[in-house]
């Protein structure tokens, strides 16, 4: 599916509509130091027993949800637009 770059949509900062661009929401780096990272890494040192819940053999989605991130040219003000299941989405 294509999306355009920019959309008019509404602002709830501004409270109008306005001209919003549009990027593809990537998930950021995960918190090396979070107590359940240190866990984990912790329990793998040891040596006992393999992943920390059992490997999942089917999966039942094939897709995962593309979800949009929307920026506010006036404001900079920044929110997601509910994801949609999408083998490709690409911004045009």
């Amino acid at each position: 599916m294509n999306a355009p770059k920019e959309i008019n949509t509404y602002c709830p900062k501004c409270q109008t509509h306005k001209v919003h661009a549009v990027s593809l929401y990537k998930a950021g780096k995960r918190r090396a130091l979070a107590k359940g990272e240190r866990a984990h890494e912790l329990k793998e040192k040891k040596g006992y027993g393999g992943q920390k819940f059992p490997r999942q053999r089917k999966f039942a989605k094939v897709t995962k949800k593309q979800v949009l991130r929307l920026k506010c040219k006036t404001c900079g003000f920044m929110r997601h637009k509910k994801g949609i299941r999408l083998k490709k989405l690409s911004i045009v």
